[in-house]
């Protein structure tokens, strides 16, 4: 697992500097809000399939696809959540605070889209009796 965790970082590292790169070179034709928004979008794609080959591998699904925007989600509440506590109830320094934010967030991120990618799920019941097809 913790061979995982390193991977996730990694691609996590790459996804950050996609995203910047994008949303600079996106921002010399689009508003900045515009370029915000297609720039995470498609680092998040990037990331997706970074973390099923490299940091998971396994072969990517349109179900695993589809769930994999809640490890953002995840992201950005613990993130958004130590964010709050750690300036507004704690008084630490608003420069210091994403920092340590973030080092909360990465773990339980990493476990949001370990479960999401690699978590077999049960058979719907109405598909017991029917034969495993294998692609």
């Amino acid at each position: 697992m913790r061979g995982r965790l390193v991977r996730f970082a990694a691609v996590g590292v790459v996804n950050t500097a996609t995203y910047v790169g994008l949303y600079l070179l996106l921002r010399l034709v689009l508003d900045y809000l515009v370029a915000h928004i297609v720039a995470f979008l498609l680092a998040m794609v990037g990331s997706y399939f970074l973390n099923c080959r490299f940091t998971f591998r396994i072969r990517p699904s349109l179900r695993t696809f589809l769930l994999f925007p809640l490890s953002n989600v995840t992201n950005f509440v613990v993130t958004s959540a130590g964010l709050y506590l750690l300036v507004d109830v704690f008084s630490v320094s608003e420069t210091i605070a994403p920092l340590l934010a973030a080092s909360v967030a990465i773990p339980v991120t990493f476990l949001v889209a370990q479960y999401i990618l690699t978590e077999p799920r049960p058979r719907p019941r109405w598909a017991e009796d029917a034969p495993e097809v294998r692609s």
